[in-house]
């Protein structure tokens, strides 16, 4: 297929990678490179980023004769990128700036603008572009042959289409076409072209809708017959989740047909869905790669991706969905209601995505990419649809959907991550038939909210790591500047590490400058008053004075916790001290009065059963803003199945027993639960409280609790602390009546600590291969308890590759003694030390003597 040896490969450039000299640096280099491998290059590529929209508003306020600046616009964004580019761009694009001119003064004498004048005025912005590109390309490698889209993308008619879609969403076939590609060969080994445009039968201008670029570049690779289609974009592939929004989202590696087709139908916009079909049945792998970044691989699209494994892959959000609810008790006694409903949906061009349906309801949604002249039909619409059921309309909803391979065969192993719909209101729920997509409605302003709390269930914890690549930080961040990776302390001292193994056995270690690196992260979040270190998390001594060095108060959860600081602090302000307590006592609550420690309160309880204990007494109550969050149920501490806080339907009477018995409630508190990744759940706590706060009045603090959430392992993201502290700003500046108190435990001292063991036995039962080493559960908990999957290591032979995939497995007589399962390791013997990541929190505090074996001890270095 082809002419003579050469071999095409097409090369798609969207908006933003084609509008910088910088990047056509990166162009250039792409290009030049793909030439050295022997492709001849087909480099199709978009209009300048916003000039598209540019456009389209140049056509909205034509008929009120206002254009003049959006005109100009255009032309200087074009003359800059030139002047920047160092082409002659007045020379090259006098003819089009003065068809642009033409086309705006017709569409202003007129008053409207055809859909054939519209697609005139919006291809300009794809053919002056491209103009440059060549131009730049051309001085740069030389043989660059500029190619009008036109003469090459002819569109077809599909049966029923209107004008509009034939003018202005146009398609055409995907055939291969040996005349097209006898044309590029003769033109040279690299052509530069027009994404988005093409023309139809009578040879006028089309467009191919919105994004229509990519599924330009598809035409081209199927009708040359391609190797291979490259999609460049200001993103480094598809993830699995939308990083801006999830920042621990990692990138897809490969992906068959099938699943990336899904992933861009349902919200993905690195990918147009129409341009997967015509690389699918040509069997062109596509490859989705990062302008800025070309070094990145990228994600990889083709059939070698199409494993049978189960597996969720991404989660993706389509905001602006319409649901349309149709109910009548009768429906299904009415032989052919759906078809009659469903007709009317026909008529009125409307393109229904899901179904439900139920004995008296069904309910569509229509996606808004393909439905945008609803709202123009909406009341005749309603009004027709309303002569067979109840019609209603749904808006403001989001639809997020789970998509990845044989979900059907995995829903069990979802069911904690099914948890989070508890807080949620869901409209819809659908099994897409192809079993890759399993989606739910909701409201669109907890979609965000929702897809994070997913991917830590079902991505972050996902047993299955290989078809996931780094995150979105870890690729995009200038390595140059990066500097130290401080989570990885330990490389650093990785001999000082073995020799305090070799003297002291199994062992905590703590590392005092990563405790102040975390401790000045938090006391750097500029709204927050006060810091006060959760000393549950770990209450060695050494650790709580270097936090008391750096300014920290501490919070204790027992009375026990605060004798202790104030046995290593006498001098204490006991107000340096917040003890909130839990179905404690009363002694304990009668002897932190006696202390005059800040004491909460997080039950009504007390103040009904001991009100002469409290009697004019100033406190801080704990309230439960009515949800709870965090990487494991068992660590989530609001919402009603968590035994913490006084709920929000008490406060009244908590209201008129502040009265009765002469209370001052200094503070309100809350904490929802720990390993939190969401930046902005703090400020949400913070409203909360303020509600709260105005109906009790007089309140000074708000504490918005800890559960800053770390890099647990080798698959995670940080916790964005930047964009903490920016949302808590925003609270700050509209509430600068209150003090705000954070109080964070886990985050300050967890990658701090490591324990560190050494290798025992090995052992091998078929392909099962289990690594033993000298303490297990009895020292560190966690992973039998909450499943936690911490970064573990073979510290003694740090440098040499992993082999095999292990166990790591303690001594104790239990099954659930397993401190890391299904890990990549090298070869390991006898004696090695073993090292399990991020574990200062926690661990020696929640270890025991099980089995009488004495668990790991505490060492600071």
């Amino acid at each position: 297929m082809g002419s003579g040896d050469s071999k095409w490969i097409v090369l798609k450039f969207g908006g933003t990678s084609v509008a910088s000299a910088e990047n056509w640096k990166n162009i250039a280099r792409v290009v030049e490179q793909r030439k050295s491998e022997g492709f001849s290059v087909c480099l199709v590529h978009s209009a300048l980023s916003g000039i598209s929209d540019c456009l389209e508003e140049i056509i909205a306020h034509a008929p009120k004769n206002n254009t003049g600046d959006l005109v100009q616009r255009v032309k200087e964004r074009h003359l800059e990128l030139g002047e920047a580019l160092d082409v002659p761009t007045e020379e090259l694009l006098a003819d089009d700036f003065s068809e642009l001119e033409h086309i705006v003064k017709g569409m202003e004498l007129i008053g409207e603008a055809s859909y054939r004048v519209q697609a005139r005025l919006l291809a300009m912005g794809e053919l002056m572009a491209t103009k440059l590109g060549a131009a730049y390309l051309n001085r740069e490698l030389g043989g660059a042959e500029w190619i009008d889209a036109r003469s090459c993308i002819k569109t077809i008619a599909p049966k029923d289409a209107n004008e509009r879609s034939l003018i202005l969403s146009a398609i055409s076939n995907t055939d291969f076409d040996e005349p097209l590609e006898q044309k590029l060969h003769k033109a040279g080994d690299l052509v530069v072209t027009q994404g988005f445009i093409g023309s139809d039968a009578e040879d006028k201008t089309v467009v191919l809708g919105r994004g229509g670029s990519d599924v330009s570049a598809a035409y081209f690779a199927a009708k040359i017959g391609a190797e291979r289609l490259e999609i460049w974009t200001d993103v480094p592939g598809l993830f699995s989740a939308n990083p801006q929004n999830v920042p621990s989202a990692r990138l897809l590696n490969h992906l068959s047909y099938e699943e990336a087709q899904e992933i861009a139908t349902n919200g993905a916009e690195v990918l147009h869905p129409r341009s997967i079909m015509p690389a699918r049945k040509h069997k062109i792998p596509i490859h989705v790669r990062c302008t800025q970044r070309p070094e990145l691989s990228g994600t990889v699209i083709s059939e070698e991706g199409a494993d049978d494994e189960a597996l969720v892959k991404t989660i993706a959000v389509r905001n602006n969905v319409i649901l349309i609810s149709m109910d009548s008790l009768g429906m299904w006694q009415q032989v052919g209601f759906l078809a009659e409903a469903f007709e009317v949906f026909r008529q009125y061009g409307l393109s229904i995505d899901l179904v439900s349906t139920s004995e008296s309801n069904v309910t569509v949604s229509l996606d808004p990419g393909l439905n945008t002249h609803f709202h123009d039909i909406r009341s005749s619409f309603v009004e027709d649809l309303g002569a067979y059921c109840r019609v209603k309309v749904i808006e403001s909803v989001s639809a997020v959907s789970l998509l990845g391979r044989r979900i059907r065969t995995i829903l069990h192993q979802l069911g904690g991550a099914f948890e989070v719909f508890e807080e949620h209101k869901v409209y819809l729920v659908s099994q897409a038939a192809n079993d890759l997509n399993f989606t739910f409605v909701v409201e669109s302003e907890q979609a965000d909210r929702l897809v994070r709390q997913l991917h830590d269930h079902v991505i972050t914890q996902s047993g299955n790591q290989a078809s996931f690549g780094l995150t979105w930080p870890e690729l995009m961040e200038d390595k140059k500047k990066e500097g130290r990776d401080v989570s990885l302390w330990w490389r650093e001292k990785q001999q000082q590490l073995i020799d305090i193994v070799e003297e002291s056995g199994p062992c905590y270690v703590y590392d005092t400058d990563t405790l102040r690196t975390y401790g000045n992260l938090v006391k750097g979040i500029e709204p927050v008053d006060r810091s006060l270190y959760a000393i549950k998390a770990n209450a060695n001594p050494d650790v709580l004075k270097t936090f008391r060095e750096l300014g920290f108060g501490f919070e204790c959860v027992s009375i026990g916790e605060v004798n202790h600081v104030i046995e290593l602090f006498p001098d204490i302000d006991r107000k340096d001290i917040l003890f909130t307590p839990n179905f404690a006592p009363r002694t304990e609550y009668a002897e932190a009065l006696e202390l005059d420690v800040n004491l909460t309160l997080d039950n009504i309880y007390p103040l009904q059963q001991w009100p002469e204990l409290f009697k004019g007494q100033e406190l801080f109550l704990r309230i439960d803003p009515g949800h709870g969050h965090g990487h494991h149920k068992h660590v989530k501490t609001g919402g009603k199945h968590s035994k913490f806080g006084i709920p929000r339907f008490e406060i009244k009477e908590v209201a008129e027993l502040v009265d009765e018995l002469d209370l001052s409630i200094k503070g309100l508190h809350a904490h929802i639960g720990s390993g939190i990744k969401d930046p902005f759940s703090w400020k949400r706590t913070a409203v909360i409280l303020h509600e709260v706060a105005k109906e009790l009045g007089g309140v000074e603090i708000l504490d918005l609790g800890g559960g800053f959430g770390i890099r647990e392992n080798e698959t995670q993201a940080h916790l964005d602390i930047q964009e903490v502290s920016n949302s808590l700003q925003k609270f700050k500046e509209a509430h600068p009546e209150y003090e705000l108190w954070v109080e964070p435990g886990r985050f300050l001292v967890a990658v701090a600590g490591v324990l560190l063991a050494s290798v025992t036995q090995l052992k091998g039962k078929g392909k099962v291969k289990y690594v033993g080493v000298d303490t297990g559960m009895n020292s560190f908990i966690r992973p039998a308890l909450y499943g936690a999957r911490h970064t573990i290591v073979n510290l003694t032979r740090l440098n040499e590759p992993n082999s095999q995939s292990v166990n790591i497995v303690g001594p104790i007589c239990e099954s659930g003694d397993k401190l890391g399962i299904d890990r990549l390791f090298p070869h390991s013997e006898e004696g090695d030390v073993v090292l399990v990541a991020n574990t200062g929190a926690y661990g020696q505090v929640m270890s025991s003597n099980y089995n009488l074996r004495a668990p790991a001890k505490d060492i600071v270095i």
